[in-house]
């Protein structure tokens, strides 16, 4: 579904990605990883056309989508739950899950504003609450809904549970299990390994603009030198 082979880039003449190569599987949950600063959001940034690249290729259905306008690359099934949530502070939940609704390419749409509701119970109980008048939880669910109104065929998020309380952040988990089991192909960044690898099936390190490391999360798992060296747990 998504496959990015030797992507270069970063930000004007600063580059930050040297060597990234991951790929997506239809209805694969994959995990990208590495610590602070080593590339993880910037690469998410480039494959949705953010960012340019100065190298390398990035597909989805086979069809480079590399330097594509940002909502064409949206259009074509790709949607994101972005770092610090960015909801709008002055429009209302259900401002946001109508204004970004988009029915699915087959016409048989999973997702729609009322089924958000009902997945994410919290924000139909604040449908008429501005963007700044939620939680740091109630965004992250409203993230999430926004993101998948457009019926996306792969999810990306970044940096999933940072900085939510822990029974949030159990929340989140479980929905995400959900949409696994929908067989949602989903993309995710977080710093939370455990929970992380219950979630995904195979992982991708960046260290430093690189692929370090690629493997399954049974791998991983067993394999205690790989974690300490490039994510610092043991």
């Amino acid at each position: 579904m998504l496959c990015v082979e030797n992507l270069h880039g970063g930000y004007g003449q600063t580059k930050v990605l040297f060597d990234i190569s991951l790929d997506v599987q239809p209805g694969e949950i994959v995990g990208l990883l590495g610590r602070n600063g080593m590339g993880k959001t910037t690469t998410i940034m480039s494959i949705f056309g953010l960012l340019a690249t100065s190298g390398g290729s990035i597909a989805f259905d086979g069809v480079d989508i590399a330097g594509d306008k940002p909502h064409h690359i949206a259009r074509r099934g790709l949607a994101i739950v972005p770092e610090g949530r960015q909801v709008f502070p002055l429009l209302t939940v259900d401002e946001h899950l109508h204004a970004i609704y988009r029915p699915a390419h087959d016409g048989i749409s999973r997702w729609t504003p009322d089924s958000i509701y009902e997945f994410f119970p919290p924000l139909a109980e604040r449908s008429g609450n501005y963007g700044n008048q939620l939680s740091g939880g109630e965004q992250q669910m409203l993230a999430i809904g926004r993101a998948l109104v457009t019926n996306p065929r792969l999810l990306v998020l970044d940096d999933a549970t940072e900085g939510l309380a822990p029974v949030i952040r159990h929340d989140i988990w479980e929905a995400l299990r959900v949409l696994k089991s929908e067989g949602q192909s989903i993309l995710i960044v977080d710093a939370r390994l455990r929970e992380l690898l219950t979630l995904t099936e195979r992982n991708f390190i960046v260290e430093k603009g690189h692929t370090v490391w690629t493997g399954t999360s049974a791998e991983m798992s067993e394999s205690s030198s790989v974690t300490n060296r490039y994510l610092g747990v043991g």
